[in-house]
């Protein structure tokens, strides 16, 4: 068999995910053709389909001898909240299941962000379905004061290199079971679940190469030991 059709792995797509960073941080390719080729490496089989997204790029090729180690899973963490445990698909908005697909969000709806600073904080309207689409950006997104429309927000999200920042009030709970995360990060710094407070957020869709975070505003820990 020849090594172009060998199979690749994750740690192969990641590689070259991020020379594909480099060539637009070089000026070889604009966003638009680094949009294209990280769909198309994503859903690379073999080194043959991998290597045509560099095969104009100098100097950016995958060699046999450089594979990347595959790597091998891990296997789920079971969760635990309290004395009665909860899956995914106890809490989940009515209409879905843990693995269903991302909601279907109204243009008007979506955080769109490329190359740029993205902010929404204050008394801004929040629906029950809202979109994320962002390219090398910095968005954050503030619910401490937002106007909901329904306890339960279902965030749909598709991002490239973005760090993404969810900052709720002290008594909302965040799901981001259901990110899939490519060369990138999902942190979760509050509850889960179940969705027995306020506001309740339901995260799904990919982080290639980016970071998403739910968090509390700053001090929530520290008023909490004050008593406040």
């Amino acid at each position: 068999m020849e090594a172009r059709d060998l199979r690749v792995s994750d740690a192969e797509k990641e590689h070259v995910g991020q020379l594909l960073q480099r060539a637009v941080g070089q000026g070889m390719l604009s966003l638009g053709e680094f949009t294209e080729r990280m769909d198309t490496a994503l859903a690379a089989k073999t080194r043959g389909e991998l290597n045509s997204v560099l095969a104009d790029l100098p100097g950016m090729q995958i060699a046999e001898q450089h594979r990347p180690p595959t790597r091998q899973p891990s296997p789920p963490a079971a969760q635990s909240y309290g004395p009665q445990s909860y899956g995914p698909q106890s809490y989940a908005p009515h209409g879905y299941t843990a693995h269903s697909h991302s909601p279907v969000v109204n243009t008007s709806d979506i955080v769109r962000g490329t190359m740029s600073t993205v902010t929404r904080k204050g008394p801004w309207h929040v629906p029950p379905q809202l979109g994320i689409q962002s390219k090398m950006s910095t968005v954050t997104l503030d619910f401490t004061q937002a106007i909901m429309a329904s306890q339960v927000v279902e965030v749909s999200v598709d991002d490239y290199c973005s760090t993404l920042t969810l900052i709720v009030p002290p008594e909302a709970t965040v799901d981001l079971n259901a990110v899939e995360t490519l060369g990138g990060s999902a942190n979760n710094k509050v509850r889960t679940g179940p969705p027995i407070g306020p506001l309740h957020i339901v995260v799904r869709g990919k982080i290639r190469f980016g970071s998403i975070t739910a968090k509390h505003p700053f001090g929530t820990s520290i008023r909490r030991m004050l008593g406040h």
